[in-house]
């Protein structure tokens, strides 16, 4: 058998370096003793010592850990198990002008399925507060077309539908979200509106079902739906 194009197809066995073997190993070790945030880890002696490995090396998978928000320092205590905040690298990272194009779809398709998933949500926790503000909301943007203002309408009326889910992990994603508005503007050839509108969805809201929000919800986002259908 010729061996042109086996590197290609076979592709290099990648070597681990200690670090990366000690941190795979660290995190098995804290699943298995089943370690719960604010547990004490060893020390990095005796965790060099029981691994075979210098100070250094475990200082470094330490240091990635820290990294991830797995691991943290506390004042007479020591390094803890943290409870990683799962949001925080993504935000760090979500910044349209370095992210690739499929990547940017692919964010926006995640937008639209959420949003399509928080009527369940929203109508276990909304008060007639929080529908009477969002209808002042839609009244407010119901002039505005220019690209700038769209944006703005965009992230005000759908961020105050995050907020009414009363979910803090979906408030945060909302919120970097919002750049791919922009992006999605930019891409878009012309603005074609969805059936139901901002207005009506505050309406639906005020005065149906949960099942007609997700219908109007559906609806209002068609236009996205369809054109990325299109794109396949």
């Amino acid at each position: 058998m010729a061996n042109k194009g086996l590197k290609s197809d076979i592709g290099r066995i990648v070597q681990q370096t200690m670090p990366d073997i000690v941190e795979t190993r660290l995190r098995e070790y804290l699943k298995e003793q089943s370690f719960k945030p604010g547990d004490p880890l060893p020390k990095e002696i005796d965790l060099a010592e029981s691994l075979g490995v210098s100070r250094n090396v475990v200082r470094e998978a330490l240091s990635r850990l820290r990294m991830l928000g797995m691991v943290e320092t506390k004042k007479k205590r020591g390094m803890v198990l943290a409870s990683p905040d799962i949001l925080s690298s993504f935000e760090r990272v979500l910044d349209p002008s370095i992210i690739g194009e499929n990547t940017l779809k692919d964010i926006f398709e995640l937008r639209l399925v959420l949003e399509m998933g928080l009527a369940e949500l929203i109508y276990t926790r909304k008060t007639a507060g929080d529908v009477a503000e969002l209808k002042e909301i839609a009244l407010r943007q119901m002039d505005g077309k220019k690209d700038n203002f769209r944006i703005k309408n965009e992230i005000e009326f759908h961020g105050k539908l995050y907020e009414m889910s009363g979910n803090d992990t979906l408030k945060r994603f909302q919120n970097m979200l919002l750049p791919i508005f922009d992006y999605v503007v930019k891409t878009e050839p012309r603005f074609i509106s969805g059936k139901v509108s901002h207005l009506d969805l505050a309406t639906i809201l005020e005065k149906g079902s949960k099942e007609e929000f997700r219908e109007g919800m559906y609806e209002h986002l068609k236009p996205h739906f369809d054109r990325l259908k299109r794109l396949g």
